[in-house]
């Protein structure tokens, strides 16, 4: 699978990154902690990723209350150093691990949380570091300092930023220029077909900067799978029954509308629907990598039809034109 490199920092990801928050919870939120996917079916997701050639793995400290960082570390070291070697780990931090815990990027919080999550990862060096969310709490400078002493220190490749806004990227950029610190080499937020406001905002500062992007949430919370459908019940289980308010805004005719029409062209080119959005994003210049969270094995499967896609830009526009 094709890698490409994040910023100046010399370290590559593969296209497609596969995200790990579903290991053993539903992302960071507590209230599902020990939930989410099993650790049997994570291996096999694992495995199945690792066969279809995605060599970049993305966790964060406090998905499933650091059962996420752990499996990946039991993972990697059953496969011995062949593996281990090949592959690039990203992981964050910002959110408590635990009910009740602290949050934040604040320097002595980087400092201990970085040391966890190598410890269940079992590995002594990350490839990317990532502030999970902007800390309005504690000044970005002191942050920036706390990451550069990761990089410094070789526990880190590099270091990102991932929900953060085109401002809090741009203040971040300057303060590490201006400072001389490890700057954010990547920024990795939400962005697919129904959720394109960065291309707006923060698309520029990474231009600007020469910055990596990678686009979480590329199936909009399933709604580009087809599985929400007009006038129908969610089905239990699903993103929308467990956790919708991300996703309200999309409850408009007009989205059902593209939904329908995305549906057609997908039959068209003999692709799932998620394939389609997914070989849309790929084919974004502005998007380095994808990161998706498959919650088994065969939804792996868009991923492979996304690959064989080769959309030509009248119809990487035309597909974008269906959610104007």
């Amino acid at each position: 699978m094709e890698q490409r490199e994040l910023g100046r920092s010399g370290i590559a990801v593969t296209r497609i990154v596969l995200g790990c928050g579903n290991f053993g919870g539903v992302g960071s939120a507590p209230a599902f902690f020990g939930q989410g996917i099993p650790r049997d079916e994570a291996m096999q997701i694992m495995d199945a990723a690792w066969e279809l050639g995605i060599r970049t793995f993305d966790t964060a400290d406090a998905y499933g209350g650091g059962r996420s960082e752990t499996w990946i570390g039991e993972w990697l070291a059953g496969k011995g150093p062949a593996v281990r070697d090949e592959i690039t780990i990203q992981t964050k931090t910002f959110n408590p691990v635990a009910e009740g815990a602290d949050r934040g990027l604040a320097a002595a919080r980087i400092a201990r949380q970085v040391d966890t999550s190598l410890a269940r990862l079992g590995v002594e060096r990350v490839g990317l570091y990532l502030a999970h969310a902007f800390d309005p709490d504690t000044p970005q400078e002191e942050t920036l300092r706390a990451f550069d002493s990761l990089v410094r220190a070789g526990k880190a490749g590099a270091v990102g930023a991932s929900n953060f806004t085109a401002e809090q990227l741009a203040e971040a950029v300057e303060i590490s220029e201006l400072e001389g610190l490890a700057r954010y080499e990547l920024v990795q937020n939400s962005f697919s077909l129904l959720d394109r406001d960065d291309a707006e905002t923060v698309f520029p500062v990474c231009r600007e900067h020469g910055l990596a992007y990678e686009a979480f949430g590329p199936l909009a919370g399933g709604w580009l799978t087809g599985k929400y459908r007009r006038g129908e019940a969610y089905a239990e289980g699903s993103r929308m029954a467990q956790r919708p308010e991300a996703y309200r805004r999309f409850e408009d005719d007009r989205v059902f509308d593209g939904l329908e029409a995305l549906e057609l062209q997908a039959l068209g080119r003999g692709v799932s629907m998620a394939g389609l959005a997914l070989g849309w994003l790929l084919g974004e210049e502005e998007v380095t990598a994808v990161v998706v969270g498959p919650t088994r094995v065969e939804y792996l499967h868009p991923v492979r039809e996304a690959l064989s896609l080769d959309l030509g830009p009248e119809e990487h526009e035309h597909l974008r034109g269906l959610f104007a």
